[in-house]
């Protein structure tokens, strides 16, 4: 009787002491702080938006076209143009030549824009879009594009110069064909002179036969 109280009080013991021990093994452990854990970088670096023209010199009333690629699927591209007036001789303008072999420079100053010009382009699923302008106004033009929902922006630039025109006709440049013209005249008359005299002599001399 005695030996049986004393093992039922062992098990009693024995299960009081394991249940704390059960019940904290139960318990579910505490997360990682977000704190500790290092950022992770993103998969891809984000795309670089890019614009181009066709032709970066064309003359005032030509067309160019614009490509941006880069850009967000299917959104509007917001594109502002400035203007700087060239003051350097145009590009291609040989200059008007004096007999003297001097030179008058006849490239004009371009015409500034009072204010920039702004258009809108949008782009493809893709984020690329193509746009054809023609300016109005002669100049080094600055095409910048900004997408509104992307937030991204790319520049390009365009020279745009006056119409080739015909050298115009200087004083020393008439005063040449002139010379040149009235000697030739001049030959003439003389060459007509000798011909009508030896016409003369011949019809006399035949005569005096």
């Amino acid at each position: 009787m005695r030996l049986s109280r004393i093992i039922m009080a062992l098990t009693v013991g024995l299960a009081v002491v394991a249940v704390p021990t059960a019940a904290g093994a139960a318990q579910p452990q505490p997360a990682p702080s977000a704190t500790t854990d290092p950022p992770q970088p993103p998969p891809y670096p984000p795309a670089a938006a890019s614009l181009t023209v066709n032709r970066p010199t064309i003359f005032l009333g030509e067309t160019v076209v614009l490509t941006g690629t880069g850009f967000g699927p299917n959104e509007t591209v917001d594109i502002v143009v400035s203007v700087t007036p060239l003051a350097a001789p145009a590009a291609g303008q040989a200059p008007a030549r004096r007999s003297d072999g001097t030179t008058v420079a006849m490239a004009p100053v371009a015409y500034q824009a009072s204010a920039p010009l702004s258009f809108t382009a949008f782009t493809d699923a893709q984020g690329r879009f193509t746009k054809s302008y023609k300016p109005s106004v002669t100049g080094l033009l600055t095409f910048t594009a900004t997408g509104r929902e992307s937030g991204r922006t790319a520049s390009t630039e365009l020279r745009v110069l006056h119409k080739k025109q015909p050298l115009p006709v200087t004083g020393d440049s008439i005063g040449t064909p002139m010379k040149l013209g009235g000697g030739l005249v001049g030959a003439g008359a003389i060459m007509l002179l000798l011909t009508l005299a030896w016409r003369r002599r011949q019809r006399f001399g035949g005569a005096a036969h």
